[in-house]
């Protein structure tokens, strides 16, 4: 078993690419993920579906799943099994003060 720095259930930033997700996150923005954090409707999480991770909200409606960009130009689509959902947006960082929110 080999080791590394981090633990799965450790706290990870990643960078967002695109503009799928504005205006709330900005393509080049940072996001904090909580890979522990409770998934709800709402929630800004990122899944990896179908061989790609994506990062969009999430919507429940009952059994069903769903995964929505902000950004109108693009679509949303169902997450049929298998998905993972690998954790939820906690923090949007920035260098200002003005950048940073917390999600919960």
């Amino acid at each position: 078993m080999s080791e590394s720095g981090c633990s799965e259930l450790e706290p990870y930033a990643l960078r967002v690419l695109g503009d799928s997700m504005e205006p709330e996150f900005a393509d080049g923005s940072v996001v904090i993920i909580d890979p522990g954090a409770v998934p709800r409707d709402g929630s800004f999480v990122v899944v990896e579906y179908a061989g790609d991770v994506f990062f969009r909200q999430l919507v429940i409606d009952g059994e069903r799943r769903f995964l929505r960009p902000l950004n109108a130009k693009y679509g949303s689509f169902e997450l049929l099994p298998p998905f993972a959902i690998r954790g939820g947006v906690v923090q949007r960082a920035g260098r200002r003060r003005s950048q940073r929110k917390h999600y919960g």
